[in-house]
C-alpha cells in the first residue's frame, strides 16, 4: 500500500487533498445549517422600536413584582391563595433558548414573565409556576413557554420551544399523559399575550382567532393541547382596558384587566371555566386582584435581612 501511494504524482495527491478538504467544508456547512434550522426560531419580522419610557422603566436593573389575592377553582370548589407576577427584561440565547450567561450575537432581548400561584386543596398544597419569554421588539411569538405544578400526588411539567414549529415536551405522573412530545403549527399563544400587554397592548389581536390556551389550563383540566377557536375583544373604560378571550369549545372565558396607559400594569383577571369531575363539575370563576407592586433586583436580596420585603407585598 505504501508503494502504491508513492507511485502517485504530487499533482494527483494535491488535487485529491483539495477535493477532500472542499467536501469536508461543505459537509460541515450543511451540518451547521441543519443544526440552526432545528434549534433557532425562524427569522423575525422587522423589530418594532422601543420607546424611551419603555427603556427607562424596564432597563433600570430591576424586576417588577406584583402580588395578587387569588381565588382558584380546583376540584369543583374555590380555593383561596396568593399569586405573583414577576416581569423582568433579560438577554435570551436564541439557539439554546435559555437565559444567556453573557453577551452573544445570538441573544434576543426578552420580557420574561414568571407567574406563580399557591393555594390549598384541603390538607395539601398546590404550587404552580408558568414562564414565558417574549421578544421586547414584539416581532415574533414567544421563544419559550414552560409550566410546572407540584402537589402531594406528584408533579407535572410542560415546555414549548419556538423553532420551525412549536415543539412541546410534557411530563406527568398520570399514566394517560406520562411523557409526550408534540409538534404544533404556530398560532397565537395565550401565555404570550400577558407579555404583549406590557409591551404593546395597542397591537393585541382581536376578532375570530385560533389560540393555544395556556399550558396551565391545558394541564390542569387535562384538555388536548391544540389551537382552539376563540372570540377576542378589547374594551376600555375609566382608564382600564379589558382584554377578553372566549373559547366556546372549552366553555371558558378569560378577562385580563390592565391600565390603559403605560406601563400597562395588570390590575386583575378572571377565568371562568368548567371545573371538577363528575357530579362536582361546575362553572366556576378563578380570579386575581392586585395587592401591591414593588420594583426590585430581587435576585440580590436573598439573605434573611430582606424577609420584610415580603410584607411589603402582602405575602
Amino acid at each position: 500500500m505504501k508503494t502504491h501511494i508513492k507511485s502517485r504524482s504530487p499533482l494527483f495527491i494535491g488535487i485529491f487533498l483539495a477535493l477532500l478538504t472542499q467536501s469536508c467544508k461543505q459537509q460541515s456547512t450543511e451540518q451547521k445549517a441543519h443544526l440552526a434550522m432545528n434549534t433557532e426560531i425562524e427569522p423575525a419580522t422587522t423589530k418594532k422600536p422601543l420607546s424611551e419610557e419603555f427603556k427607562k422603566y424596564w432597563y433600570a436593573g430591576e424586576a417588577e413584582i406584583t402580588s395578587y389575592t387569588l381565588k382558584q377553582a380546583r376540584y369543583g370548589q374555590i380555593r383561596e391563595g396568593d399569586a405573583v407576577l414577576i416581569f423582568v427584561t433579560e438577554p435570551f440565547h436564541n439557539q439554546k433558548q435559555v437565559k444567556a450567561d453573557g453577551n452573544n450575537a445570538d441573544n434576543i432581548p426578552v420580557l420574561k414573565l414568571n407567574s406563580t400561584k399557591n393555594y390549598l386543596t384541603g390538607i395539601y398544597p398546590y404550587s404552580i409556576m408558568s414562564s414565558s419569554f417574549y421578544p421586547v421588539h414584539d416581532n415574533s411569538h414567544a421563544i419559550k413557554v414552560s409550566f410546572s405544578a407540584q402537589e402531594w400526588c406528584g408533579h407535572v411539567y410542560a415546555q414549548l420551544n419556538n423553532r420551525a414549529d412549536f415543539e412541546i415536551r410534557s411530563h406527568s405522573y398520570f399514566e394517560s399523559e406520562s411523557d409526550t412530545n408534540t409538534n404544533l403549527e404556530k398560532n397565537i399563544l395565550e401565555n404570550e399575550l400577558w407579555n404583549k400587554i406590557r409591551i404593546n397592548p395597542n397591537d393585541l389581536p382581536t376578532g375570530s382567532l385560533k389560540i393555544i390556551p395556556s399550558l396551565e389550563h391545558i394541564r390542569m383540566t387535562h384538555k388536548e393541547l391544540k389551537p382552539y377557536d376563540a372570540i377576542v375583544s378589547s374594551t376600555s373604560k375609566n382608564g382600564i382596558t379589558t382584554y377578553r378571550i372566549v373559547y366556546k369549545e372549552l366553555n371558558r372565558s378569560l378577562e385580563i384587566n390592565f391600565t390603559s396607559s403605560f406601563p400597562y400594569t395588570i390590575e386583575s383577571w378572571s377565568d371562568s371555566f368548567q371545573d371538577g369531575y363528575g357530579p362536582n363539575a361546575k362553572l366556576l370563576v378563578s380570579s386575581g386582584v392586585k395587592m401591591k407592586t414593588i420594583k426590585s433586583p430581587y435576585w440580590r436580596k436573598n439573605s434573611n435581612e430582606f424577609l420584610p420585603l415580603r410584607d411589603s407585598l402582602g405575602l
